[in-house]
């Protein structure tokens, strides 16, 4: 579940970014063009906080995906 829930942010990501470039090109819309690339960011970081792993090689995603003491 976890990755789709991680897949979904990140097409939501480029799909904020691809929207905001083209509000950007608009007049008078640069405000929300700047707010999706915000919203965008926040997304990206989210995905980045959840994937990336640490100096253990452990991630979040693995760790949701095993929870200590679960049984096997």
């Amino acid at each position: 579940m976890t990755d789709l829930a991680l897949s979904l942010l990140v097409l939501a990501t480029i799909l904020l970014g691809l929207g905001a470039a083209y509000l950007w090109r608009r007049e008078g819309l640069r405000r929300q063009a700047v707010l999706m690339l915000v919203l965008a960011a926040v997304m990206a970081a989210n995905v980045a906080i959840w994937a990336i792993p640490n100096e253990a090689g452990q991630s979040l995603v693995n760790s949701a995906r095993d929870p200590v003491g679960a049984p096997d």
